[in-house]
């Protein structure tokens, strides 16, 4: 019958599901999707539909499988975007400023949406990864501190619920990590700096949490703004020394 509906299969709904799950950031990269006994019992289906459904997503990319190991989430949303940018950005460091600059804009936008759009749950993920950052500042760890910092700004890009804008801040902080690593590691070495670092999040935190969208928005911004010019700061630093190191070098050699 040309009318005929057209039932769609089980493993397609399931597909649907899962992936809709990776795309809104519910399953990351890196994720392991649960044993398939107990994904199947949740999502209400035989073991052979969701493995089925699974095989889908892995022909998308967007899950692997591991020999004996389970399945997980790949990065293939963010890495088609991240991969040819982190080579550039070894290779012409001016890039890092119109890379802070594009930040700016994606951070304030997405602080602005969150402070209208987040849930209780984001809220409270927000909480928590606030929480883990003032741990992480009261510490020496600056790897911590790097990773508590991007896991609060990708709480509040995925609190704006636009899954584009979600995506791209995770890529763009997954690229900007080494600069926000060594940003850190010498500001340590300036004594009111973590605690600007931290008043700075704490008045986005606050802003979102109070559902005030311009504050959220200017406390974003200033951030950016903050951490763009200690990064010159930084680097500028980083020469000197490096400039001081080689002409120590060559006058030992040539006593």
């Amino acid at each position: 019958m040309p009318n005929k509906v057209q039932v769609p299969r089980i493993s397609d709904a399931v597909a649907s599901t899962l992936e809709r799950r990776i795309l809104e950031g519910s399953l990351k990269a890196g994720d392991r999707l649960p044993p398939e006994r107990e994904l199947a019992a949740e999502l209400g289906v035989s073991r052979p539909s969701l493995r089925e459904a699974i095989q889908k997503l892995a022909s998308k990319g967007l899950v692997q499988s591991k020999q004996g190991g389970g399945t997980y989430v790949t990065d293939a949303l963010e890495s088609s975007f991240f991969d040819p940018w982190q080579d550039m950005m070894g290779n012409y460091p001016n890039l890092r400023e119109d890379m802070l600059e594009f930040r700016r804009m994606l951070e304030g936008q997405a602080a602005e949406w969150a402070a209208e759009r987040a849930t209780d749950a984001d809220l409270q993920r927000l909480d928590q990864s606030f929480e883990t950052l003032q741990a992480a500042f009261e510490s020496d760890n600056t790897q911590q501190r790097s990773e508590a910092d991007i896991a609060f700004h990708q709480a509040v890009g995925d609190a704006s619920h636009n899954v584009l804008l979600g995506h791209l801040s995770a890529a763009l902080l997954r690229l900007m990590h080494d600069n926000i690593r060594l940003n850190l590691g010498e500001l340590k070495t300036v004594p009111a700096a973590s605690r600007l670092l931290m008043s700075q999040h704490a008045a986005i935190h606050a802003a979102v949490r109070e559902r005030k969208p311009q504050a959220a928005r200017s406390a974003a911004e200033t951030h950016i703004d903050f951490v763009r010019e200690t990064l010159a700061q930084t680097l500028r630093s980083v020469a000197r020394r490096e400039t001081a190191e080689r002409r120590l070098s060559t006058d030992f050699s040539n006593s």
